[in-house]
């Protein structure tokens, strides 16, 4: 969802500050020094993100004791991660050779929906997330009877429908503007003319920033709520089964705080960017707006590459399950450890040690 000019958009246009070349073979956004940089991150986040989040839908599908309802949205984001990263290259592309657009209206237009829309999906169920944690550790008892799988599933269909009919717009406000009709070569995939005049582009980038900020006010809420939850259970008398819950929900707070803020790094920059290519007003704010829209697209893209990585690093059941799925033959090797004792053989398995743990 990207653009070679603006930050996940594409909806900044070659102007006065524009920095790179532009012929028949080259119509660059930036010198070529700076493009190789850039284009050998993107690629390097492209094959992590989409190796990584592809593992976490096999992980998640394949694994049933990760089959919790709070894995069920983390695979939803894998999925809306990995759509995300699907218009990365098209980005590169941009960035490299901003015009002429040579893949059509329906991409033009498709990559900059799906981008979008995937966007306001992944925020959405991070709140959703957030919603459900703060129920099963705040209203435990209410919340057995509340949260199933089968209302879980519905909830992630009614965001994903939510997400894609609010992004609607965007499919129309882009497509392939041709200045010059004497020539291919000005075929550009940009802001239609109406959308720019009418001001609809400038609604709609907004629309798109309280996406981001009215959902970080309430994860704040939300989780200051359940720090206050928890900090009140560390202070009562605890059986050892009230002890395991705690841990368990210490646990799933400690992973999805890591993934929230994450996402705030990496989404705030883009956000900042989008408000600035809305106000520029002079060849100098464009050209700040063009290079700092371009570090915070590469941020944009981390962040759909990024949570396999917390998984792993945060999760042993994560780390076990991909062993196991990568490795099967020596994932057996490794659950048992067999040791010699003085009267024999003794045989110790990793997977006897239970943990009341909600996620990962």
């Amino acid at each position: 969802m990207g653009g070679g000019c603006e930050n996940g958009s594409g909806l900044e246009e070659p102007g006065d500050g524009w920095a790179g070349p532009c012929d028949e073979h080259l119509c660059s956004s930036l010198p070529v020094p700076a493009l190789i940089p850039v284009t050998a991150v993107c690629l390097g986040l492209f094959v992590v993100g989409v190796a990584g989040n592809l593992l976490t839908v096999l992980i998640l599908r394949r694994c049933r004791e990760l089959k919790t309802t709070t894995n069920l949205y983390l695979g939803s984001m894998a999925v809306s991660d990995l759509l995300i990263l699907l218009g990365l290259p098209f980005d590169l592309y941009r960035l490299w050779r901003s015009r002429p657009w040579i893949f059509g209206q329906l991409l033009c237009r498709l990559s900059h929906y799906l981008g979008e829309a995937c966007t306001y999906c992944t925020i959405l169920h991070i709140t959703a997330l957030t919603v459900e944690r703060y129920l099963a550790i705040c209203f435990p008892l209410k919340a057995k009877v509340v949260i199933t799988k089968h209302r879980v599933k519905a909830v992630i269909g009614a965001l994903w429908a939510f997400a894609l009919l609010s992004a609607g717009p965007f499919f129309f406000l882009v497509g392939v503007e041709q200045l010059d009709n004497r020539t291919d070569f000005s075929r550009e995939c940009k802001p239609t003319l109406l959308a720019t005049q009418s001001g609809l582009l400038g609604t709609m980038l907004w629309v798109t920033t309280s996406y981001f900020i009215l959902p970080v006010l309430c994860l704040n809420v939300l989780y200051g709520l359940i720090g206050r939850e928890l900090w009140r259970s560390k202070l009562r008398p605890q059986g050892p089964n009230a002890a395991l819950r705690e841990k368990g929900h210490r646990q799933t707070v400690r992973i999805l705080v890591v993934v929230v803020l994450a996402f705030v790094i990496c989404w705030l920059p883009f956000h900042v960017g989008r408000i600035i290519f809305i106000n520029i007003q002079n060849t100098r704010m464009m050209l700040f707006s063009q290079y700092f829209n371009i570090f915070a697209l590469q941020l944009f893209y981390l962040s759909a590459s990024i949570n396999p990585i917390l998984y792993n690093l945060i999760s042993k059941k994560y780390r076990a399950a991909a062993y196991k799925l990568l490795l099967p033959h020596r994932s057996g090797e490794r659950a048992f450890n067999v040791t010699r004792d003085t009267g024999g053989y003794t045989e110790t398995s990793a997977s006897i040690k239970k943990e009341y743990i909600t996620t990962f």
